[in-house]
């Protein structure tokens, strides 16, 4: 049993390649690199999260650590085991929830799917009834346990893939986008949820492409971008690593090359970007609010009597797109 001061997930360098073939008579052999030297260490008990944009290698990820891919590189240990070696401990110890409408039977009801699975699970016979009974109670799916999963909305199917996954009290539960498609009241309440999974000790892996749940949920998150960790912090530390913790706005017509040298130059300004907004451009800095004062933007900018200002808290979405900008341009 993994001892609580060490790591829950332990990666080194863990790379995965794929290869297929096209062109003519599929001679021509591709190899795509899914992950490229990635490494990464879970503690237990955190909510962890992983960010990146589509084809960023999440998914396999979540498939290595979760054993049911192989790396073709690298170690990865999981509770203590090998992703190698010890692949069936470490399946009795963790959960997976993959978004999306597969991996239920249809035909039957959701307890009875329940039963099915506890079966594979191998929790003991006297257990299997009182335990469905606690998971569908956690998912607030008792009142729809007796109807067949062909008449459950997208929602209840989500709710029912968690509870399978709960089944056998995993340490380690991996969740896979689990809100992706799901109408506002039912992410509101997977993420509750979440939240209450996290607080009685259970470690939760979670990928998702909406910024604000990570954002609202995640201890630590990790930024991946063309197979690479190219981030990993707080929230927080995310926001300082691009530059502060404050983003001022200014829109107008074109600016001159002198006027955004000298928006560089402010004293707290660590990142400009540009972005052009039809006729108009928009110029976002990132600012360390401790340095920073409004009144810096006195004067200079005299030749924009239309000009726009906006100051606000830099979120998790403007550091996300920083850094994986920062690695596309790379």
């Amino acid at each position: 049993m993994l001892a609580s001061s060490e790591p829950i997930v332990e990666v080194r360098d863990l790379t995965r390649s794929f290869s297929a073939r096209k062109g003519f008579l599929f001679q021509e052999k591709v190899e795509t690199q899914a992950l490229q030297g990635v490494d990464l260490s879970v503690r237990t008990g955190e909510l962890f999260g992983l960010l990146g944009p589509n084809g960023a290698g999440k998914t396999t990820l979540t498939k290595i650590l979760s054993t049911l891919l192989l790396p073709t590189s690298g170690t990865a240990r999981v509770l203590g085991y090998d992703i190698h070696d010890d692949v069936h401990a470490i399946r009795a110890h963790i959960g997976l929830v993959l978004g999306g409408e597969r991996g239920l039977y249809n035909r039957v009801s959701g307890r009875e799917n329940l039963r099915y699975f506890a079966d594979l699970f191998g929790l003991p016979t006297g257990e299997v009834s009182r335990r469905i009974q606690e998971v569908l109670d956690l998912v607030d799916l008792t009142e729809a346990a007796d109807r067949r999963v062909e008449e459950y909305s997208r929602g209840m199917k989500q709710k029912l893939h968690l509870a399978r996954g709960l089944l056998h009290r995993p340490q380690l539960l991996f969740l896979d986008e689990p809100t992706i498609g799901l109408d506002p009241r039912s992410a509101r309440d997977l993420r509750k949820l979440v939240r209450s999974l996290s607080s009685e000790g259970v470690t939760i892996f979670l990928t998702t492409h909406y910024m604000f749940e990570a954002e609202e949920l995640c201890q630590r998150i990790g930024i991946l971008a063309k197979g690479r960790m190219i981030a990993c912090d707080t929230p927080q530390g995310l926001q300082r690593l691009v530059g502060g913790e404050s983003t001022v706005e200014l829109e107008s017509h074109q600016f001159d090359d002198s006027e955004l040298q000298r928006l560089r130059n402010l004293p707290g300004v660590s990142r400009l970007l540009q972005e052009s907004l039809g006729s108009r451009l928009r110029i976002t800095l990132r600012v360390r609010p401790k340095e920073w004062s409004s009144s810096n933007l006195a004067g200079g900018l005299e030749a924009h009597p239309d000009l726009l200002v906006r100051e606000r808290r830099t979120t998790l979405e403007d550091a996300y797109l920083d850094l994986v900008e920062e690695e596309v341009v790379a």
